[in-house]
């Protein structure tokens, strides 16, 4: 009895043993195919065309980081000076649910400038941060083609000794309509500033300012665009009113969209000592995808 207990567990034994050592292959090579990430879900594609249209979008539902680079000449009382300026302009939107949407953009803008006449014989050069403007949007869900939004505006001279702009504090509403059509996106985006306080030696915030902006994208994401920037001051009865056309193209980088971008500018006109003539501008754009 003994005897054949013993001779079941024995055979009982071979029979695990033989099972599990051909389990190990089959098993080592299970983790062989983990490993080589061939179990793994594939990574959804980037809809490189749909990101590009929202970038030429102001109040799309995207987290982006642009920057901006502008070269400008003919500044200056003589005119012989130039200006450099580099814009971050992050946007970020808030989901206020039921489509509607809160949009945040701070803008800080930094200058550098060259040759700048601002008394007969007497001229500056140096660099420094302009301003720091704050820009918001409540952009509700309209079903439609057609959207617009609007929010309170302020712009803060962030220290500025008066090189590189106004040293008034400015405040107000701004506001944009537009529509997206196909591939085109065209529309209005404009502010109303009023000074609240600063000194008004070097220009006053009291202005109105309007963009219009048309853009065409295509199916693989080049963009073409052209705005204009209109600002008139209130006070010395005059406007800026720079005209950008320009192309870009978004690509993606190991899943992550960056759009390149540049054109020239022509200032149809200017204000006394401002910006004249022909300048270029660059933009490089990082979005963050949710």
């Amino acid at each position: 009895m003994i005897l054949k207990y013993i001779s079941v567990a024995l055979a009982f034994a071979t029979l695990s043993s033989i099972t599990y050592a051909q389990d190990v292959p089959a098993r080592a090579g299970t983790v062989a195919v983990e490993n080589s990430g061939a179990l793994k879900p594939a990574k959804k594609e980037v809809d490189k065309e749909d990101i590009a249209k929202k970038l030429a979008n102001p109040i799309a539902n995207m987290i982006s980081v642009p920057f901006q680079y502008e070269f400008s000449r003919g500044v200056g009382l003589n005119q012989g000076g130039s200006e450099q300026t580099l814009l971050f302009q992050p946007v970020a939107p808030f989901d206020l649910g039921g489509g509607d949407i809160f949009i945040v953009r701070p803008i800080v803008a930094g200058a550098r400038e060259t040759s700048i006449e601002y008394a007969p014989g007497k001229s500056f050069s140096g660099y420094g941060i302009a301003s720091v403007t704050l820009e918001s949007f409540y952009a509700p869900n309209t079903n439609s083609s057609w959207i617009w939004g609007i929010g309170p505006y302020a712009q803060s001279p962030s220290g500025n000794s008066g090189r590189f702009g106004s040293q008034q504090t400015g405040a107000g509403v701004t506001a944009v309509v537009l529509n997206r059509q196909g591939p085109w996106t065209y529309g209005l985006l404009g502010y109303q500033s009023w000074n609240v306080g600063g000194n008004p030696a070097f220009g006053t915030q009291n202005n109105l300012y309007g963009q219009p902006f048309v853009a065409y994208t295509t199916k693989d994401a080049w963009t073409y665009t052209a705005n204009m920037e209109a600002q008139y001051n209130y006070d010395t009865h005059r406007t800026t009113n720079p005209l950008y056309v320009g192309v870009s193209k978004l690509e993606v980088f190991d899943g992550v969209p960056i759009s390149f971008g540049a054109g020239p500018i022509y200032y149809v006109s200017n204000t006394p000592g401002g910006p004249s003539g022909w300048g270029g501008r660059a933009t490089v754009t990082l979005v963050v995808l949710k």
